[in-house]
């Protein structure tokens, strides 16, 4: 009995200090430059791309938003312009 409470002991012991060990990793850089793998550091190159190429597109359409308001905004006032000076004769 004693011999089966022990291993049992034992085991859970290994079992929960692996566990913990796998957590302990260090987050040393959510990006990393470099890795080991080609391809794994191929798809991180590509993704680096990709996300300032999105951000780029974002502000490229947020700067093409604000002028497109500015010129709706001008038109409006066009056709304001226009829609009273046609009923005013």
């Amino acid at each position: 009995m004693r011999r089966t409470i022990g291993v049992i002991a034992l085991l859970s012991t290994a079992i929960a200090t692996s566990a913990w060990g796998q957590n302990a990793q260090p987050n040393s850089a959510p990006a990393q430059a470099e890795h080991s793998d080609q391809i794994v550091a191929m798809r991180m190159q590509t993704a680096a791309a990709n996300k300032t190429y999105n951000m780029k597109v974002a502000a490229a359409k947020k700067v093409f938003d604000q002028r497109k308001a500015e010129a709706a905004k001008e038109r409006d006032a066009a056709i304001a312009v226009a829609r009273n000076g046609a009923t005013a004769q």
